[in-house]
């Protein structure tokens, strides 16, 4: 099973001043929360309860990033 480094951060100073540095890291948000949604939605039944997760559970994990 493939894994998935997807952790992208922005300079949290700079994303309170800059209008286009708050859209962006609302953009970079959404876009990770997009990617968790659809990697978690490919894996099997068998292959979520392995890792202690349920269907129902990939919304509620992926509001969480």
């Amino acid at each position: 099973m493939a894994a998935l480094d997807t952790t992208r951060t922005l300079s949290s100073h700079a994303a309170f001043g800059n209008p286009f540095a708050r859209l962006l890291t609302a953009v970079v948000a959404w876009n990770e929360r997009r990617a968790t949604r659809a990697a978690l939605s490919r894996l099997s039944d068998r292959e979520l309860d392995d890792i202690g997760l349920s269907r129902g559970d990939i919304d509620v994990v992926a509001r969480q990033i």
